[in-house]
């Protein structure tokens, strides 16, 4: 009996292992996954960005010129397979997003995950944001856009929430994709409580909050933590952050988009930086 036992455990064993070596091989392939990105700003950053892959990109004629025009001391182009089309042939790349491709389409890869844990070691003046239960691709590119240009440290989202192939996140990012720091987590109410074990202060953005956020200081280390609109925050998700704070505006006015929002609160931060 004993014997048949071990013979079965032993069985048991090699399938799993079997079976989770295919699964480690899967995640690699899917890491490298490739995806299809439009627009003049979104395929010539991902060309600018050593970090970022470019396995094939589709041009007009004019767009070529003009990215040998933008970058006159680099060939951008240099080692990439290029496929010149008419705009006609590269409609059908962005028919299903209606989306404006200006004569640029490239295929890329991901760029590599980046571990949050591993990016606050020893940082001393951290800013994030970090958005809850928001998904929409435009809004998501759009304050992607102003966090990189603000020089917020980087993006903390929702992996499940976070649409990485979109174009049009990418087309309203405008390139900015290749320049911030995104986090893709498993669980925002745990990676919250973690930021604030490591000394965060967690700034959950509300038209209901008692305090403007002009009246903080804004030094160390802070998330903004940000909800979907219509909704906010999940009532949950609300009781990880240390404060509640508004955003002062015309009080005819029911609310702002949370791009928009997120704009005026990183054009601050950077004032304030600017300013010490």
């Amino acid at each position: 009996m004993r014997f048949i036992y071990f013979i079965y455990a032993n069985a048991t064993r090699d399938l799993i292992s079997k079976y989770s070596k295919k699964r480690v091989k899967l995640y690699k392939i899917m890491n490298k996954s490739s995806f299809f990105i439009a627009g003049q700003h979104a395929v010539i950053e991902a060309l600018r960005n050593p970090n970022r892959k470019v396995l094939r990109v589709f041009l007009t004629e004019d767009a070529k010129k003009n990215i040998h025009k933008k970058n006159p001391k680099i060939n951008l182009l240099k080692d990439i397979k290029v496929y010149f089309k008419s705009k006609k042939e590269l409609d059908k790349y962005t028919n299903k997003e209606k989306l404006m491709h200006g004569g640029y389409v490239a295929e890329v890869e991901h760029l590599y995950q980046l571990n949050l844990k591993d990016f606050i070691k020893d940082k001393k003046d951290c800013t994030f944001v970090c958005l809850d239960e928001v998904s929409d691709p435009r809004n998501i590119g759009s304050l992607i856009r102003s966090a990189s240009s603000f020089n917020i440290d980087g993006l903390i989202i929702k992996e499940r929430q976070f649409p990485s192939e979109s174009k049009l996140m990418y087309k309203s990012a405008s390139g900015c994709m290749e320049h911030l720091n995104i986090f893709q987590v498993s669980n925002i109410n745990s990676t919250l409580k973690n930021l604030r074990e490591k000394n965060f202060w967690v700034y959950g953005f509300d038209a209901k909050g008692s305090k403007n956020f002009t009246d903080i200081k804004w030094t160390g280390k802070n998330v903004l933590l940000f909800g979907s609109e219509g909704f906010g925050m999940k009532e949950h998700t609300g009781k990880y952050a240390d404060f509640i704070v508004k955003i002062e505006i015309n009080e005819n006015i029911e609310s702002l988009n949370i791009s928009n929002s997120a704009a005026i609160v990183f054009h601050h931060l950077q004032y304030l930086k600017k300013k010490s």
